[in-house]
């Protein structure tokens, strides 16, 4: 309502002000547009079905894995929208283009073929990978410098894995870049021929049929199978199962990766591998290769890697094992954000870029989603840099019902030492002053409050902030207005070596224009001198007539 009944408004500042002076409670909702009138929409549906965009927050974790996608998930023009729309991206997908050519020395640049609308060059194993590999390294500069979300852990499908090794660390970005384009060109000289097909089976069920022309190329799932090698065993494989009415679907691929088709190439791709340096990971990379965290990275492995079954589904299970509950998929489609849901049901997996999508709006709309799942991402940051500034816009609607735990009275009458009663339960008695300013006290104890226990903050018990809003509220209705316009908190309340405190609140006189000043004291019982811990100001009460 309050957007419609403001035309005014820009949504970018309307954003900005939410994402900066909001706070994220449990339950709450994202909605992405790039007009107003797209997010009015938006709004106006939620409004209407809350369930249809509300979000439980998962419980907030800082392990945040990322998934690099493997081949047969690029489409021409993947990364053209993110190139245009991100400085960050447009930098650093030029910088990995540019190494990877020096590597290529093919005809046309690298960025060219990826961009280009027809797709005959990218669909060749030379483009493709490097393709991959420029899109996952810039998408994840991105991510780290523009929207502040660090991975705890990594995993590549693949060649993916070579992307996830260079952002661990392992391999600087030119050695990545040789690695990436040897293993695309050797791959691309063999003859073509072979096939690759996804079987529903296990891997144990699928064994005893290999022989020494075809391998297990993938183990995407518990019953989820690639086989790989000479086209008839494959197809005789897959006929098998599908007699037993499992689901079989033939890959379009033009050679049997992961299969001994790979065997000629194995021996020029390790001279490669060999000249490479190998560091240490910055952070933790989960192996396809033996589905496990912490395997050494170094010629033979990369070589093992082309040759041997991607183990994905087990690196998967590792990562659950190792408390990873949120996965981002960088590449090109939502291909391992299926594996991962089916694999993880209770795992938040979110694909950041679709084909055929916006990219830009792809890309926030799966970070808004990871945002209502825990992960902590740097809207200010990002709405910043789009020239977002802060607006009035209404606080949250509260129900403003009362939670207090009931105590016992405070001791003494009020009226007896003529004064009268607080009507609160931390404040006993109030008193008017001769100049219209209005004095409540209380002596507040650990005995009394049992929940202020759980209160501990670098190992002393305080008062929570919430209390200092409730007794201003409280002060504010017993003069007239239930408004602050301001509060501002000092220092906190503590209860001393007796566990407890007195609490003084002074309203001050009455201004007619400018309203009254607000005033929170306490000390110790043990200790003779007040802090000052929160000032504020109360608006003048607004005639009804």
């Amino acid at each position: 309502d309050h957007t419609t009944e403001h035309p005014t408004l820009h949504p970018t500042d309307i954003a900005h002000t939410l994402a900066t002076t909001r706070t994220t409670f449990e339950h709450h909702a994202a909605v992405v547009g790039a007009t107003r009138d797209e997010l009015l929409a938006q709004l106006h549906t939620l409004a209407q079905d809350p369930a249809l965009a509300v979000l439980p927050a998962r419980p907030r974790t800082k392990k945040v894995a990322f998934l690099f996608t493997g081949q047969g998930a690029q489409h021409p023009g993947m990364g053209r929208g993110l190139y245009d729309a991100y400085p960050t991206f447009r930098g650093a997908f030029d910088t990995v283009c540019a190494t990877l050519d020096r590597h290529l020395g093919a005809e046309r640049p690298l960025r060219d073929v990826v961009f280009a609308d027809d797709p005959t060059l990218l669909n060749q194993t030379r483009f493709t990978q490097p393709g991959l590999f420029a899109l996952q390294t810039a998408l994840t500069r991105l991510l780290t410098e523009d929207f502040g979300i660090t991975p705890s852990h990594l995993i590549g499908h693949s060649i993916g894995e070579i992307a996830a090794a260079h952002i661990a660390g392992i391999l600087s970005l030119d050695d990545a870049c040789r690695l990436v384009a040897a293993r695309g060109t050797l791959m691309q000289a063999l003859p073509p021929g072979g096939a690759m097909i996804a079987v529903e089976a296990t891997e144990d069920e699928v064994t005893p049929y290999l022989t020494e022309h075809v391998g297990i190329a993938a183990v995407n799932g518990p019953r989820s199978v690639v086989v790989s090698g000479d086209e008839a065993d494959v197809t005789a494989l897959a006929e098998e199962f599908s007699g037993q009415g499992r689901r079989t679907r033939r890959l379009t691929v033009s050679h049997a990766f992961h299969s001994p088709h790979m065997d000629p190439v194995l021996d020029a791709f390790h001279q490669v591998a060999g000249t490479l340096t190998y560091d240490a990971p910055r952070i933790p990379l989960v192996s396809t290769l033996t589905g496990e965290a912490g395997a050494a990275v170094d010629a033979t492995y990369w070589t093992e890697h082309i040759r041997n079954t991607t183990r994905f589904h087990d690196g998967l299970t590792a990562l659950h094992d190792l408390g990873v509950t949120t996965y981002l998929e960088i590449g090109p489609d939502a291909v391992l954000t299926a594996l991962t849901r089916e694999a993880l049901p209770e795992a938040a997996a979110v694909p950041l870029l679709r084909p055929r999508h916006h990219e830009p709006t792809s890309l926030v709309t799966g970070l808004a989603q990871a945002h209502a799942w825990g992960v902590a991402v740097d809207w200010k940051g990002f709405l910043a840099g789009h020239g977002g500034r802060n607006v009035p816009l209404p606080t949250y609607a509260f129900q403003r019902r009362r939670y207090w735990l009931d105590t016992p009275d405070p001791a003494g009458s009020p009226a007896g030492l003529g004064l009268e009663p607080a009507s609160h339960p931390l404040l006993a008695t109030a008193t008017e002053l001769p100049d219209g300013s209005r004095l409540f006290t209380g002596r507040v104890t650990l005995a009394d409050h049992a929940w202020l226990g759980d209160h501990i903050v670098m190992g002393t018990v305080i008062l929570p902030g919430t209390a200092f809003v409730e007794l201003a509220f409280h002060a504010a209705h017993t003069v007239g207005t239930d408004e602050i316009a301001e509060l501002v908190l000092n220092a906190p309340v503590t209860f001393g070596a007796r566990g407890a405190a007195l609490l003084q609140v002074i309203v001050g006189p009455e201004d007619p224009s400018a309203g009254r000043t607000l005033t929170i004291r306490s000390r110790s019982e043990e200790d003779h001198s007040w802090t000052e811990n929160a000032t504020g100001h109360l608006s003048a009460p607004v005639p009804v007539s």
